[in-house]
């Protein structure tokens, strides 16, 4: 058996060991979007140095934990902290979040992010639904042997952020009244955020929001037959579109701000899907 994948199995016993039930969802929270986790119900919350051959996430708004409980009624696992390339991870220690997810038997997952703006016609504190990414920078855990266990070797990319969750997501924001927008989202390595030149040749590319997570994780999924919504909240204008420099102070401000419909927002998602 794989070591990677014998190393994943050991994490997952130790987790279901610990649990009440199958989560039928995963959640993946991003920087200053870790206040959702406090509405889960009934939670059991475990901290990453806890889990067998677990990383540990070291960015400031990320908790460290995997939480599982209720929310809107649907037993669920929550990522309250990621893991970044730009930490010094392995690009498989990047993954390993949703492929646990998976083989705690998800059928999806909730991937967030906050991202920089590249489309001027958003602003800070937009919710951004993700129907697509560019990823060629990106690092890949799927570089080397495959793991035939998870899926194949070689696969489909070009419906990855599923249809019917986004339908869903389009669906509950009218229902409720917020206007989210939709867009491209693009991975940079990071940790420093990006040049004036490279949002511009983004926005050339076609992005509409640019970050430094997500899209490693993306791949990951469709590897193993995950299920993606992807959300972006805009939390800052990327490099050059306004005035000022860019810092991580904006980004953990600006979710705080809108933390109240995010949360709405994402428990009304999971009750209907």
């Amino acid at each position: 058996m794989d070591k990677y994948y014998e190393s994943l199995l050991k994490s997952v016993e130790y987790i279901k060991s610990k649990i009440k039930d199958k989560p039928v969802l995963g959640i993946v929270l991003g920087s200053g979007l870790g206040m959702l986790a406090s509405h889960i119900q009934d939670r059991i919350e475990l901290d990453y140095h806890e889990i067998p051959n677990y990383p540990v996430s070291t960015i400031p708004g990320h908790a460290g934990k995997l939480i599982f409980g209720y929310l809107s009624g649907k037993y669920v696992a929550c990522m309250a902290g990621r893991f970044h390339y730009y930490e010094g991870y392995e690009a498989e220690q990047i993954h390993i979040g949703v492929r646990t997810f998976k083989l705690l038997g998800a059928d999806g997952v909730i991937i967030t992010n906050a991202a920089g703006g590249i489309n001027t016609a958003f602003k800070e504190g937009t919710i951004m639904l993700i129907n697509d990414h560019i990823g060629f920078m990106a690092p890949s855990a799927l570089r080397g042997p495959n793991i035939d266990m998870l899926g194949e070797r070689f696969f489909d990319m070009s419906k990855v952020y599923d249809k019917q969750y986004l339908d869903t997501a389009r669906n509950v924001a009218k229902k409720i009244g917020l206007d989210v927008k939709e867009g491209v989202y693009m991975f940079f390595k990071g940790p420093n955020f990006e040049t004036p030149a490279e949002i511009r040749a983004a926005r050339i590319l076609g992005a509409d929001a640019a970050g430094m997570s997500t899209v490693p994780e993306v791949v990951a999924c469709a590897h193993c037959n995950l299920k993606v919504l992807g959300m972006s909240v805009i939390t800052n204008m990327a490099a050059g579109i306004l005035d000022k420099k860019l810092n991580h102070e904006e980004v953990m401000e600006t979710a705080n701000r809108i933390h109240e419909t995010f949360i709405e927002y994402v428990k009304q998602i999971v009750k209907e899907l």
